[in-house]
């Protein structure tokens, strides 16, 4: 299940059947796609406790009013054994500076809060996550992209970070 599913743009061609998406325009876009896309937020997930085994956040931490809160939730729904997978922006990172610099000129990243891989880590163990693995990509500005991106074990060279943590047994 993807939290902050949007449009379906990652959960659909992953093959991810079902989202949680609070804008209704979204959620119709993302249903077109075969979305089970339902109304709701990251902070009050909408499921009962351990009924998911993997759950998916793609830029959506940024976007979120209480981050800490969406995790705690996760870790709720998310059954022992599984997994979060989170991908986002490291603020500390080329282009996450860069989103900085101008976020006031942007109508999509002026509410948005970017997080540092440090960060993310630290409120993904509070939240009672273990066994954090790291991989990032996009090491160059996006104007210099010219090819796929190569994927690196670890945080702090490249601009998207996925961070995958645990809800243990």
């Amino acid at each position: 299940m993807e939290i902050g599913v949007g449009t379906g743009r990652f959960a659909a061609p992953l093959g991810i059947k079902q989202g949680v998406e609070p804008s209704a325009k979204m959620r119709e876009i993302a249903k077109q796609r075969g979305i089970d896309a339902i109304d709701g937020e990251a902070e009050k997930l909408p499921f009962d406790d351990s009924r998911f085994d993997c759950l998916l956040m793609v830029t959506t931490i940024c976007f979120l009013d209480d981050v800490f809160e969406s995790l705690k939730e996760a870790y709720r729904v998310i059954r022992p054994g599984g997994w979060i997978i989170i991908g986002f922006i490291d603020r500390n990172s080329p282009i996450g500076k860069q989103y900085l610099r101008h976020k006031n000129e942007s109508v999509f990243y002026k509410p948005a809060t970017f997080y540092s891989s440090a960060e993310v880590a630290s409120l993904l163990e509070r939240a009672g996550f273990t066994d954090l693995h790291f991989s990032q990509t996009i090491f160059h500005g996006l104007t210099g992209i010219k090819d796929l991106e190569p994927v690196k074990e670890g945080c702090g060279e490249g601009s998207f970070v996925v961070v995958k943590a645990k809800k243990e047994l």
